[in-house]
């Protein structure tokens, strides 16, 4: 612990304490911009906290971190009242230097005595996975639980329970990102807490039974466990406040120090004119500090003045006219003051302001996000934001302060101010009541009293964003507040005042839609009002060229008015029995409303004033989840839903990733710097002058590599490639060398403001595209024994048609990773030329043979270690491998330990993802809907180099073929372009093979104007079909389950009477529709040669190692019941448990040779495979030891087996390497059938159901392959419904991180989420009857993207939405299914055509 010391002392600049340990820092221990994340895992033992987001210092646009990896409680104590307060902060953004008198509690500091109950029951319900992001969840938990224990008028919970609701427990998770798990364990594991939940509806734990559920059986939770603050902190903060009273507080903490913390306006004024501060320093004014989240700065501040000591800033005053909130008060204090926590009145207006703030950020951002800091950031950075936006339809006013003048200006007029600078303080944010007679300007010396008969206030907020919940950046978001008074003569309303605010669309700041109001007020609302208000409304809200979507953002103006007026509207008033603040949309509903416009009512102007706010608070993410597997019982303790090794481990921290490794002494940091041309000479690259005082120890290039050796950063069966980009960069993110520096933070920025000459002199174009390649010929060979045969005759076939679609088309996009650890190694050089490299690969084996090739040294001077990877999905196979030996290379140049760890952003950039491609098919088929030929041309991107790109085709024809196309024909190329290297990812080209087959499905059910399911079944295999095109692998009745499971998920009663409702509901609705589909998915593995070595040592316990690595797979967990099941086989009574004798060790490839990479889906069972038989010959060896022993004395337990064993000579140590024969190769089943709602104003699509059947043999543990089947579907989710990659014109990646790339959040997966796990039954042929279970279930996720193809087929038939295709039920629905694309196809003038059809009609 740094600087630790019992007591206090006066030098002190900041005392705070680390799960109730002392820290004391002094001027200079620690830089002023340090964090608390990076203090916390270099400067103390506590490591739960991760880095996940990365702290990459990229240009703009802006990027956010917001992963959750790094969550922490922070805790305050109020000496006045004795009251310590709790909340979750994101420690990657909180500076060290604002801890001053706070107490940080870390996931470890969970524990106590043992293992808390939040780490127990997050690892009893099966909810972690891979482990990287795990301590953030436990830590918002934990936070939330603390923060419900302090919230004021809540029972006291049932013993066992905490005062959180389910809904609460589910949202505490909302801004943790996980891409193993699919969320669903980790729901039910928040929802445990809760005492309003039902125990029976959580899902498969560790626990109970189904039926058998009690609290009792729950890890015991106890109030007032978690955060409790430190006595000696308490005692120093109150003697800190009687020296206060005696003294006046210093300006300064600590005498000349960096960090500045002002307790009156005035000394902060007295900072800003002293001239040293910020003229002759860099010097940056924060409150939370999450700004640097947002703008992530490229330069080192020498100062810091900090403005949470200025009572003035945190001060908050109701009066009966509004509320005055300081503007260095938390988003999540604002949140408690405007829902009027504690108090008796409550202001509808104020509660629908709160609950659209709730979709700022995530929790633990919102908790350090001052409300002034983030309208500062609105104005001075053209932050969009929502805060603006909604405080300035309610007409607030800001008092700021210039230098010694105080002035009260409106918000509208703060943000059309030049951009502030540090002159500028805002001091406070005003925000009044409205009532019926209340006036639009905001002036807080209107008369709010008075009342005018039938005169109403009505008020929304808006947002379309990628998630429901927050933690995304809103499409646009708008407010509306408007005062209508009832026309006795003509019936109609009319707007007597009206605000309009819009935001976050590309404009500079958030605005009002004057001309808009101008054109409304004093007009009765009518549909032609409405309909020109529309009108003018779209031209007004133009985004700045360049903005993504700008057409969808503009039609979402248009929809979010309708939305706000059309219930209002002459000829649409209808009575009903209650009504929200304007009869409309709830707030902060992402979009996703209950009810329509169509369906939005208003019975009286009087009953308008009554409501309660539109909050969603007590919604649930997730209605129901259901989950059916069968246990095995045949091996046991294989067949077990065991939970996960080490999974306790990775909930409290203890788990040890290899960023968690202790740095060596004289360890250095590199980070890369990465050509952001895509094909050009590399003239120069020049390190930042202005960044030698930082420490930057030097630049590692080609020029580096020691003579012998060679430039290779990788290298597969197809070839290598190079490490460095020399003399040519091909790609923009081509690695071009390594800056090392004495710390990660200034490796990343001097890296990010290294300076590279280029050149494109006698140079050719590059090449950027598919179509491109195709023109220029630029193609990578692919092996032809990589190429499936042609089935049958395709004239022939075609010749039999009776329809034909010919040159149809499929494209494709990317898609990143997002393995929440990103790419990281620790080299450190040993003795004799050898070095030891710590990597989180898949294929540690090929690391230590590429490292080798580079270093010109043999591969027995390499030592590369595995223990752990924080997910991998194919990312960390050939992609890690430059990774690795950039930071071998750096440490065997400058014979010292150096580690890297990329940011977010550079990971994403450089390291590619999912293959893009272009597919043409033609097909032809009967009327009835029987496919009788299709030949496809399909087109792949593989980058700049061939990686494993030559699979790819085989991969994608192998899932293609899941139906019986009849002839089939096919031709593939491989597209050389001057993009980043394009890899394997979960399901590489069998997740675009089994959708293109659906989408061709599709195609042909919309030509007959069929049903798509009903031409899904017709072209299924039969067992007859399927040797014909899967001939490798060969399938009796028994074993071909698909059309079983299909006819399970489709003909059951259930699914037919939902169809019904589906088209029901249809019928009934004009602006929301619904989808129902199914995909079936056949897929294909291949199993690979895999080592393992069963080692029993003198005590009796067992070292078991393999090939394979733990990805969060659950690989350890099979193989240490396959090691039980196989050595407990001694024993024909099974009575010998030896599963707590068994501990899986770590790759090492000095140990285990040959261990192959872990990818494909079958590593698990391969490794299961090769511990079972060399367990089997350690059976055979011990078998007459124990024989003998039992003649002479009877019983024998395991220790005294091998003691004897040992004294006979035996040896107890065997080695297997497992070589799969031709039932490596099989085929995997499932089926999944979704149902999908869509928004017709906003695009937004609700997956209201998922139901997935997956054939998983007889499981070697129904836990793990359950998880995988969740994980990979929301993983699936994500490519087909949300994660948009972009690149710019030269093909670098744009969307480089959180902020720009949405992956699934816990609010996007299903509602009701329900899987099964099909026991087929004896398979001799596989290890222990089982099948895969990693890959196969992505692909199912296509049913959700199916699905809403229905529903915007279903859309389209309304006049207002038809769209312009010759054929009005066929159309391209690309992937991703984002927002603006559904929207698109559903018309982004739908309104204005629907109002249009009013007025027709009329």
């Amino acid at each position: 612990m740094a600087a630790a010391s019992s007591s206090p002392s006066a030098s002190a600049a900041v005392v705070f304490a680390v799960n109730g340990e002392r820290v004391e820092l002094r001027d200079g221990d620690v830089g002023p911009g340090a964090t608390l994340l990076e203090f916390l895992r270099t400067r103390t033992r506590f490591t739960g906290p991760k880095l996940g987001c990365g702290e990459g210092i990229p240009p703009p646009p802006p990027r956010f971190r917001g992963c959750g990896a790094c969550v922490v409680l922070l805790s305050d104590y109020d000496a006045a009242s004795g009251v310590a307060s709790h909340a979750a902060a994101a420690s990657c953004l909180t500076l060290v230097h604002a801890l001053h008198h706070r107490a940080v509690t870390t996931t470890e500091g969970l524990r106590g005595g043992g293992v808390h109950a939040v780490h127990a029951r997050v690892a009893g319900f099966h909810a972690s996975q891979c482990g990287f992001c795990t301590p953030g969840v436990c830590m918002s938990l934990a936070a939330a639980l603390a923060g419900a224990e302090s919230r004021e008028g809540r029972p006291g919970p049932p013993q066992g329970f905490s005062r959180l609701t389910a809904a609460e427990a589910e949202r505490a998770v909302a801004g943790n990102l996980c891409r193993c798990t699919g969320y669903r364990p980790i729901a039910d594991a928040c929802k445990s807490f809760a005492a309003d939940v039902d125990l029976e509806d959580l899902g498969l734990n560790s626990f109970w039974k189904k039926g058998d559920a009690n609290v009792s059986k729950l890890p015991r939770y106890n109030e007032g466990g978690i955060g409790v603050f430190p006595e000696f902190l308490k005692a120093e903060i109150r003697a800190s406040l009687e020296a206060a009273d005696q003294c006046a507080p210093a300006a300064l903490v600590g005498s000349g120090s960096s960090w500045h913390r002002p307790q009156t306006v005035e000394e902060y004024y007295k900072l800003v004119g002293s001239s040293e501060l910020f003229s002759e320093s860099r010097t940056k004014v924060v409150v939370g500090n999450t700004a640097s989240g947002v703008y992530r700065e490229a330069e080192v501040y020498d100062s810091y003045i900090d403005l949470r000591g200025i009572p003035e800033l945190n001060s908050v005053n109701k009066d009966a006219k509004g509320v005055e909130i300081g503007a260095a008060v938390s988003i999540s204090r604002a949140i408690e003051i405007l829902r009027g926590e504690g108090d008796g009145y409550k202001d509808v207006v104020f509660a629908k302001i709160a609950d659209h703030m709730e979709k700022v950020a995530s929790p633990f951002v919102r908790n350090t996000a001052s409300l002034g800091g983030n309208l500062i950031m609105a104005q001075r950075d053209q932050f969009a934001s929502d805060v603006a936006t909604i405080l300035l339809a309610a007409g607030s006013s800001i008092c700021i302060q210039v230098s010694s003048n105080r002035s009260i200006v409106t918000l509208e007029e703060f943000l059309k101010m030049p951009p502030c600078d540090h002159k500028t303080l805002l001091l406070s944010i005003y925000i009044p009541h409205w009532t019926p007679t209340g006036g639009l300007s905001g002036d807080r010396t209107m008369d709010r009293t008075g009342s005018a008969g039938g005169t109403s206030v009505l008020f929304e907020t808006y947002r379309a964003s990628p998630r429901p919940l927050g933690n995304a950046v809103a499409y646009l978001n708008s407010a509306f507040l408007a005062q209508v008074v009832s026309d006795d003569n003509s019936g109609s309303l009319i707007l007597q005042d009206l605000c309009l605010a819009f935001g976050a669309y590309g404009t500079q700041h958030a605005i009002r839609a004057r001309n808009v109001e101008e054109r409304l007020v004093g007009k009765p609302i009518t549909a032609s009002v409405l309909l020109e208000a529309c009108k003018i409304l779209k031209k007004t809200i133009a985004p700045k060229e360049g903005t993504r979507h700008a057409a969808y953002r503009s039609s979402l103006a248009v929809a979010f008015l309708f939305s706000f007026l059309y219930p209002v509207t002459k000829g649409t008033l209808k009575p009903v029995k209650a009504v929200h603040a304007n009869g409309c949309v709830a707030s902060g509903t992402n979009g996703n409303t209950n009810c329509g416009p169509n369906r939005h009512t208003v019975a009286s102007l009087n009953e308008i004033n009554d409501v309660i706010s539109g909050s969603h608070i007590n919604d649930r993410i997730l209605e129901s989840s259901k989950q059916i597997i069968e246990i095995n019982k045949d091996y046991l303790p294989v067949g077990m839903p065991a939970k996960k090794i080490g999974a306790e481990l990775q909930a409290s921290g203890e788990a040890v990733f290899v960023d968690d490794i202790p740095s060596p002494k004289d360890c250095l940091y590199g980070a890369f710097v990465y050509s952001t041309k895509p094909l050009a000479h590399v003239k120069s690259m020049e390190l930042d002058p202005s960044l030698k005082q930082m420490k930057t120890v030097t630049f590692v290039t080609v020029n580096d590599i020691p003579e012998g050796g060679s430039n290779v950063g990788a290298n597969t069966i197809f070839g290598p490639e190079p490490l460095f980009g020399d003399p040519i960069t091909q790609c923009a993110g081509e690695p071009l060398g390594v800056v090392i520096a004495e710390t990660q933070r200034l490796a990343n920025i001097a890296a990010k403001r290294t300076v590279v000459n280029y050149s494109t002199e006698n140079l050719d174009a590059p090449v950027l595209s598919i179509e491109e390649a195709v023109r220029r010929c630029s193609y990578f060979e692919t092996p032809p024994f990589l190429l499936p045969q042609n089935i049958g005759d395709f004239s022939k076939g075609m010749a039999e048609a009776d329809q034909k679609i010919y040159s149809a088309e499929v494209k494709l996009n990317s898609q990143y990773y997002f393995y929440m650890e990103t790419q990281t190694a620790l080299a450190v050089p040993d003795e004799d030329n050898c070095i030891v490299v710590y990597s989180s690969s898949q294929c540690p084996e090929t690391a230590q043979n590429v490292i080798a090739k580079c270093l010109g040294l043999p591969c027995h001077n390499v030592r590369v270690i595995t223990r752990r990877v924080g997910g991998g999905f194919g990312g960390k196979a050939v992609r890690s491998l430059p990774v690795v030996t950039a930071c071998a290379l750096a440490a065997f140049k400058l014979h010292r330990p150096v580690r890297m760890y990329l940011d977010r952003s550079t990971d994403m950039i450089m390291t590619g993802g999912r293959h893009p491609m272009k597919i043409c098919y033609s097909v032809g088929f009967k009327s009835d809907g029987k496919i009788t030929a299709l030949h496809v041309d399909l087109f792949i991107n593989a980058g700049m180099t061939k990686d494993v790109s030559p699979i790819i085709p085989y991969n994608f024809i192998e899932a293609l073929k899941k139906y019986n196309w009849g002839a089939f024909s096919y031709d593939a190329k491989i597209c050389k372009t001057n993009t980043v290297t394009r890899s394997a990812m979960r399901g590489p080209g069998e997740v675009q093979g089994s959708y293109v087959a659906e989408a061709i499905i599709e195609h042909v059910a919309s030509m007959l104007s069929a049903d798509t399911n009903l031409v899904r079944q017709r072209n299924l295999h039969t067992v007859d079909s399927l040797a014909l095109f899967h001939s490798d692998c060969t399938e009796d009745a028994v074993g071909y389950t698909l059309p079983s499971i299909c006819d399970q998920l489709t003909a059951s009663g259930n699914y037919q009477h939902r169809l019904e409702i589906v088209q029901s509901f249809n019928k009934n609705n004009k602006w929301k529709k619904r989808g129902l589909s199914f995909v079936p998915v056949l897929h294909k593995v291949l199993s690979r040669p895999t080592p393992g070595k069963v080692s029993i040592l003198n005590d009796g316990s067992i070292a078991v190692e393999v090939g394979g690595i733990e990805l969060g797979q659950g690989l350890w967990t099979k193989v240490k019941q396959m090691a039980a099941f196989a050595l407990g086989q001694l024993w024909a009574d099974k009575s010998q448990d030896l599963m707590e004798r068994i501990r899986v060790i770590q790759a090492d490839t000095l140990s285990v040779v040959q261990g192959g990479w872990t990818t494909g889906s079958t590593t698990s069972e391969c490794s299961c495979e090769a511990v079972r038989r060399a367990c089997n010959i350690l059976v055979d060896r011990l078998k007459p030891v124990k024989e003998q022993f039992q003649e002479k004395q009877g019983n024998v337990s395991w220790g005294e087996l091998i003691s004897k064993a040992k004294m006979a000579g035996v040896d107890l140590s065997a080695r297997e390497y497992y070589v799969p024969g031709p039932s490596g190769t099989y085929l995997n089943y499932g089926a999944a059938a979704s149902e999908v709602e869509i928004d017709l104003l906003t695009g937004s699509t609700t997956i209201l159901r998922s139901d997935l059947i997956y054939d998983c043999g007889q499981s070697l543990n129904p836990a793990v392959d359950l998880g995988q089947v969740e994980g990979a579907f929301v993983q699936g989710l994500g490519y087909f419904m949300s994660e948009e990659y972009v690149t710019n014109s030269d093909g670098l990646v744009v969307s480089d991180g959180t902020w720009t790339y949405k992956i699934p959040t816990v609010d996007t997966i299903p509602k009701q989420f329900n899987v099964e796990l099909l026991n087929s039954g004896f398979h001799k042929k596989r290890v222990l009857s089982s099948k895969a279970s990693g890959e196969p279930p992505l692909l199912l996720a296509a049913s959700v993207h199916c699905a809403t193809r229905e529903a915007i087929r279903a859309a389209r038939k309304e006049p207002h939405c038809s769209g312009s295709a010759t054929s009005p039920s066929h159309f391209d629905l690309e992937v991703p299914a984002i927002m603006p694309v559904v929207k698109d196809l559903c018309g982004l003038d739908n309104v204005e055509k629907y109002l249009e059809s009013l007025l027709i009609s009329e």
